[in-house]
């Protein structure tokens, strides 16, 4: 599937000699302003961050990273959802503040009210403790779980987000029940294990990484099928004993609905361009995530997939502000 992305990319970039015009109107109109829907410091704000000097330099015009945090990303995710539909307010996010949120929580927006510019980055998710906590490996955490409901506190990065589902996954794989808390993006929830504010939380590679490599914080295990490329000393979650679950961090570029089409391929060819530099490129490993050029309608596919996926949660449901 990467190589297949990456070749894609490669495709399109003939398509850059028509990014003059695109260029000067968005100049012309003043800055981008890339929406971070969480605090700094998490994979979205990382994410952005890494490429917003590429995308500068591209488009010739000022980049701006503005973080919007709150409601599990629904402040904005509303706000680009509003904007003026011009590719100069864009929208940095997974898929569940579109596709999630709404079934937790009243939005004024829907999947509909957004088109996609494409994907820009994939994270494996981790379980991470505090070194000076109660829990050294991930069997040892489960075991605690299982004798006592609630027994172990959790946090994750805010109500719907991909971090809190796959929380709810990894309850239901492992058979026992976490006392689950929220918090307004990666950074704080970081923040809090560090204090030893909670036993553990769910978080993408990318916004533990630093104090993972710090000796800060110690990861128990991936999410993801295989071992993480960034920590291959991680055990993954079947190795730890809990089979048929895994789970991805998916970050994306959307601008709102009714976008002219030729602004978002222009957007498109300028983001894969940026996504395959070395600078960036070498950014993202920095951070514990991979690069990951695409089509607009390969990151719309995996909105519309976990849409699908949010449905079948709220019907279970699974899905409440509780």
């Amino acid at each position: 599937m990467n190589r297949r992305r990456f070749c894609l990319a490669a495709a399109m970039i003939p398509a850059l000699h028509g990014l003059p015009a695109v260029a000067a109107s968005l100049k012309d109109g003043g800055p981008v302003t890339m929406v971070v829907p969480f605090s700094p410091g998490g994979n979205l704000d990382t994410v952005a961050r890494a490429i917003a000097p590429e995308l500068q330099d591209l488009l010739g015009t000022t980049v701006v990273v503005e973080n919007k945090p709150g409601a599990g990303g629904v402040i904005g995710a509303a706000l680009v959802a509003r904007a003026k539909p011009d590719g100069h307010t864009l929208l940095v996010t997974t898929p569940n503040a579109i596709t999630v949120a709404p079934f937790m929580t009243s939005t004024d927006y829907t999947l509909k009210d957004f088109t996609s510019v494409g994907e820009i980055a994939a994270a494996s998710l981790v379980v991470v403790v505090n070194p000076q906590g109660r829990f050294k490996t991930m069997r040892e955490l489960l075991e605690q779980a299982h004798k006592k409901e609630g027994s172990v506190t959790m946090g994750h990065a805010g109500l719907g987000t991909t971090n809190h589902i796959a929380l709810l996954g990894l309850e239901d794989a492992a058979g026992c029940k976490f006392t689950a808390v929220p918090y307004k993006g990666s950074a704080p929830a970081v923040t809090a294990l560090l204090g030893q504010q909670v036993d553990a939380i769910i978080d993408q590679v990318t916004g533990s990484y630093a104090n993972i490599k710090a000796g800060k914080l110690h990861a128990i295990a991936v999410l993801s099928a295989k071992r993480d490329r960034f920590l291959p000393d991680v055990p993954t979650l079947a190795e730890a004993g809990v089979k048929g679950f895994t789970a991805m961090t998916q970050a994306g570029l959307l601008a709102p609905a009714k976008t002219p089409k030729a602004v978002i391929a222009q957007l498109n060819s300028v983001l894969n361009k940026a996504l395959q530099t070395d600078a960036v490129q070498q950014r993202m490993t920095n951070s514990g995530s991979t690069a990951m050029p695409s089509a607009p309608e390969d990151f719309q596919h995996i909105l519309q997939a976990q849409l699908e996926r949010a449905r079948t949660l709220d019907a279970q449901g699974k899905l409440t502000a509780d």
